[in-house]
């Protein structure tokens, strides 16, 4: 699993993400926020509030998370796989 070292929330629901082994860039989440977990974070006093959890995952104080192997695939292109999880060439990387 790819951890995520360094985050910050920017305007417009995006978020500034640096990985443990220097893969950085910045991610637009605001079609993610849906569903009443995600639905506080429409609110960009809230939304600013993101952190990491032990995993190295971003996390909100209401409960809602985001997948950094999802995240970590968005920014490189390249799919999500583990030693474990063999996927199929056709199969799309995992919704953020």
């Amino acid at each position: 699993m790819k951890r995520i070292a360094k985050i910050s929330a920017l305007a417009g629901y995006r978020l500034e993400i640096e990985f443990e082994d220097g893969v950085t860039g910045t991610v637009d989440v605001e079609s993610e926020l849906f569903g009443p977990v995600f639905t506080p974070l429409r609110d960009e006093a809230v939304f600013a509030q993101v952190s990491l959890d032990e995993f190295g995952a971003p996390c909100w104080p209401t409960g809602a998370d985001l997948a950094p192997d999802a995240i970590y695939a968005k920014l490189t292109g390249k799919p999500i796989t583990s030693p474990s999880n063999h996927p199929k060439a056709s199969e799309q990387p995992k919704r953020l």
